[in-house]
């Protein structure tokens, strides 16, 4: 086991207090990226004590049924409501290459939003291949390939409530 389900939780809940003070008196919309940042949104949005806060789905993929990621980003759901003039928290699983969260700022961008702003579970400094900047981190971890807290292997161990570590062959 890399984090355990109790050392998760606390962290997410020091973050919901960083973004309930940072966005106080603003309209904030988090947009979940789909599917392995829900768990993590789940928790964090209930951790943010804000009235205005809006919750969207943003649906993207970039691994496939592998454990590498393919460099190409495919959409598989959009937002269901217009971002212009709200503040965007973009909530992410992992960032790992930057790719995929530097063109879903790049798109939501064009959208008209106020400000947008990044929250990742978690980070892998090592494998990043552009700059992104992360405003609110869980944790950043070493180079492993890791499941469980709705991070998964070709659709496989998403409720684990713990995140560890998957061995590749």
């Amino acid at each position: 086991m890399m984090l355990s389900a109790e050392t998760i939780l606390a962290r997410v809940s020091e973050l919901g207090v960083e973004i309930a003070k940072a966005y106080a008196g603003r309209n904030l919309v988090l947009v979940v990226v789909l599917k392995g940042s829900f768990l993590f949104a789940a928790d964090l949005c209930r951790a943010i004590e804000l009235p205005n806060l809006r919750i969207d789905f943003f649906g993207v993929r970039s691994y496939g049924d592998g454990t590498e990621s393919s460099g190409v980003v495919q959409i598989t759901q959009d937002l269901a409501a217009p971002i212009a003039g709200d503040d965007v928290l973009i909530v992410e699983d992992i960032v790992d290459t930057g790719l995929t969260v530097l063109h879903m700022m790049d798109l939501l961008r064009t959208r008209g939003p106020r400000s947008i702003a990044v929250c990742s579970l978690l980070s892998k400094p090592t494998r990043a291949r552009v700059a992104v900047n992360i405003d609110y981190l869980g944790f950043s971890i070493d180079d492993k390939f890791v499941v469980g807290y709705g991070l998964d292997v070709a659709e496989k161990y998403r409720n684990l409530p713990y995140i560890g570590i998957v061995e590749r062959d």
